[in-house]
């Protein structure tokens, strides 16, 4: 069954830098980090101490409040050091890999054989269900849950977005088997978002319903697929998974083995080479990039510009993340940079036809610092989900639990947001705000 979504407000942001269709294998780290802070709404609790060996799957901590969420391994190796912040916060897991990986195996059946249960059981165990994630709140789904549907993004619509047709193109057993598996959890249509302008690899998949995406970004974010098709109620739920983990599910099914290896794009201006690399999350980037920028004034980003983590200084690939992009740093000043239309930077570019089709050097300069938030129609203009944006960002900073239900926050995801913090003259961070209301109303509404 094929669907169709058409948007026409959003923004294209074509940059340099865009990985070419060839993959290589990334060497070996020598170490590898785990950090709880990436597992959004786990309160972690450690399962290993420093100095224990862990096979790859070995569970390595667990949501406190809900054992069945767990954290495994990426790879096989001894557990070097646990890093604290404040109040003994758990950072992050160093793991000092072996030479070669071991792999813990699994109790798996044909996902056709299993029940419900004894799929979320397997996900668990593995790991995997961390790779679920819900509305509302944008957090790791509750297993207790029964979702209304589920909706894997097959189209990465954002800057130097990855191609998940090349990324998975020999692993189309596995991604149906991960559908086979994800189907067992619902009771309603699990849907796949692809490249309207683009004939897709993913249609041929069984089982589900194709949704065939026109416009800008971000037309590819699951948020307006499911406001059309899926339009949520008070107490419905809504899964989302990535097509890479949709895989690494299938995997586990078909082999008995969590295996995290992925491919992923490594993109941007200020790459010598940009292409996919196949490659463990968790790796330490400073050893893997080290012989493949341009220049030593960067910004690395692990993810897409627009909602991906600064790890310049702490340099390791997060787990949920397909690619690694890296900008000029842009410490320059430029001459009247703070007006609309001066610097590439500025959406008035696109907007007026200064730059056609031509693929930009951006950089990380913000063009000044945080001002008045003002009402103007400017977050309106990239905004396609029928919200008001201004509004509901308003009802979030003052945590108006009341306003911000009445105004769609529990639709929404940081991610639908990101081209406001690009464009915004007032230079926000309304993805950061999004989140903050998000908590507010989880804790609030449970």
């Amino acid at each position: 069954m094929h669907k169709q979504v058409k948007i026409s407000k959003g923004l294209d942001i074509k940059l340099k830098g865009s990985a070419s269709k060839n993959v290589e294998k990334a060497p070996r780290s020598r170490m590898y980090a785990v950090k709880p802070t990436e597992f959004y709404g786990i309160t972690p609790r450690l399962a290993v101490k420093v100095g224990e060996h862990v096979d790859v799957g070995d569970t390595l901590f667990y949501h406190k409040y809900d054992e069945r969420i767990k954290v495994a391994s990426p790879v096989s190796g001894t557990v070097e050091d646990i890093v604290r912040g404040e109040k003994r916060k758990i950072l992050k897991l160093l793991i000092k890999p072996d030479a070669t990986d071991t792999y813990k195996k699994f109790s798996v059946g044909k996902p056709a054989d299993l029940d419900k249960d004894a799929i979320l059981n397997v996900l668990s165990k593995s790991g995997l269900f961390t790779t679920i994630k819900q509305r509302p709140y944008d957090v790791i789904a509750n297993p207790d849950d029964s979702p209304k549907a589920i909706f894997i993004s097959a189209f990465d619509s954002a800057p130097l977005g990855v191609d998940y047709d090349f990324v998975l193109k020999n692993k189309q057993k596995d991604f149906q088997t991960g559908i086979d598996a994800l189907k067992k959890l619902t009771d309603g249509h699990i849907y796949i978002i692809v490249n309207g302008n683009a004939v897709s690899d993913f249609e041929k998949v069984e089982g589900v319903t194709i949704i065939k995406a026109f416009g800008p970004h971000p037309v590819g974010n699951a948020s307006i697929s499911i406001e059309k098709f899926e339009p949520m109620g008070k107490d419905d739920h809504i899964w989302t998974v990535n097509p890479a983990d949709v895989t690494m599910i299938g995997n586990l099914f078909n082999t008995g083995t969590y295996n995290p290896e992925r491919i992923i794009a490594l993109s941007g201006s200020r790459v010598k080479k940009p292409m996919y690399y196949s490659i463990i999350p968790g790796t330490s980037l400073r050893t893997f990039l080290s012989d493949k920028l341009i220049g030593d004034d960067v910004r690395v980003i692990s993810g897409n510009v627009l909602t991906g983590t600064d790890v310049s200084k702490d340099k390791f690939l997060n787990f949920y993340d397909n690619q690694i992009t890296v900008i000029p740093l842009g410490k320059k000043p430029r001459f009247l940079g703070w007006m609309p239309f001066m610097g590439e930077n500025r959406k008035g570019f696109y907007n007026f036809g200064f730059v056609g089709n031509k693929a930009l050097d951006l950089d990380a300069n913000l063009f000044g610092e945080e001002r008045a938030f003002v009402m103007n129609e400017e977050f309106e203009s990239v905004m396609p989900l029928d919200i008001y944006p201004v509004h509901l960002l308003k009802a979030a900073v003052l945590g108006d639990v009341e306003k911000m239900e009445e105004l769609g926050l529990l639709e929404v995801a940081p991610e639908d947001f990101a081209l406001l913090d690009y464009i915004s003259s007032s230079k926000i961070e309304t993805q950061a705000i999004i989140r903050h209301g998000l908590d507010i109303m989880q804790k609030e509404m449970g």
